[in-house]
């Protein structure tokens, strides 16, 4: 327990250090640490679901660091870190018939997939906190979290959702022309 509440005190100490880098840093720095690539394809898929395209830049950032060909340990693919499982229930939803995995590597697809997943998640949570939580822990365990109602319990999960809305902020002051819809 006395390990969890250290981790937890460096996190927050982290999270500090780093919001305050964003609102003091000139844009110039701003840019060459929070680079930003398909911005074309984060603009058009975060306006065809109303998102903010500063915060699925800051996903696409955090989840992938803008590789489209990576791959995480739990199996994760592309630039928004998509499992295949979910990317093939989004394909179903969304008029697809056919799924293959490695079209989660490509930009345009990825990045369809994983806005329209933050949307429905966005919907049905009725906030981005808990949307993010989800995207991250998944959604039986928020679920979970809200049945006993509790806030979000993993601390790295906490850390996910403030890491993304620090990046979101970098994002949408860098880049407030590239990312305007």
């Amino acid at each position: 327990m006395r390990l969890l509440t250290v981790s937890a005190i460096v996190l927050l100490a982290l999270a500090a250090a780093a919001a305050w880098v964003v609102e003091t840093e000139p844009d110039v720095y701003l840019r060459a640490r929070y680079p930003l690539e398909y911005e074309g394809i984060i603009r058009t898929h975060a306006s065809n679901h109303g998102l903010d395209p500063a915060l699925v830049a800051a996903v696409v950032y955090v989840e992938s660091r803008f590789d489209p060909n990576a791959s995480s340990a739990a199996g994760a693919v592309g630039l928004m870190q998509l499992l295949p499982d979910t990317a093939k229930g989004i394909a179903l939803r969304t008029g697809g018939d056919r799924f293959v995995v490695a079209d989660l590597r490509d930009p345009e697809i990825n990045v369809r997939y994983g806005t329209w997943y933050l949307a429905h998640l966005r919907d049905r949570y009725r906030g981005m906190g808990l949307a993010l939580a989800a995207y991250h822990a998944g959604q039986g365990n928020v679920d979970h979290w809200r049945e006993r109602g509790l806030g979000i319990v993993f601390p790295e999960t906490r850390a996910y959702v403030d890491e993304v809305e620090r990046v979101r902020r970098a994002y949408a002051r860098a880049y407030r022309n590239e990312l305007r819809l």
